[in-house]
């Protein structure tokens, strides 16, 4: 019993941050709902969703893609990610307008051929985009969460449950 209480001393505040950690999603960040309080990205309907890229997404999106490279992405819409058929395709995603990703769990030949791109998306862009739709980010452990493939196709088609 007493190594117990031992081990549960150092146990509590791992288990205690954990469920605060995954207990907290997904966040509330749209519109305010019938309640009054604010909608998580999963409780919106689509037209919410919509108004929720235009103000919430897209701006810091386009913001890190034209620092990234100047000019090219100046003009950036809902098309840099969801593609020309984007209102055709209700804006769903994954999508293959983006390059389809090999499946490598470690994206390694993504980093062996466009490590910079590679590293910008998962530094940035991911944190970003987890942060505007309040969802978790992708766990390596649990195979589950926003991650590459909300957004790329793997080789065969959608990967992680996207």
């Amino acid at each position: 019993m007493i190594v117990f209480l031992k081990y549960l001393k150092f146990l509590l505040p791992v288990i205690t941050a954990a469920l605060i950690f995954f207990g907290c999603y997904p966040r509330p960040v749209g519109p305010p709902g019938p309640e009054g309080k604010p909608l998580a990205w999963t409780e919106m309907n689509f037209e919410q969703r919509k108004a929720h890229m235009r103000r919430k997404v897209l701006p810091p999106a386009s913001e890190l893609f034209e620092s990234w490279r100047p000019g090219r992405y100046a003009d950036a819409n809902c098309t840099l990610c969801h593609g020309p058929d984007a209102r055709k395709q209700k804006f769903s995603m994954p999508t293959k307008h983006l390059p389809r990703l090999s499946g490598a769990l470690l994206l390694g030949p993504e980093f062996a051929q466009h490590p910079e791109t590679t590293r910008l998306k998962l530094n940035r862009l991911v944190p970003l985009m987890t942060d505007a739709l309040g969802v978790k980010p992708f766990s390596i452990i649990t195979r589950r969460g926003f991650g590459c493939y909300s957004c790329h196709l793997g080789p065969d088609g959608p990967v992680f449950g996207n």
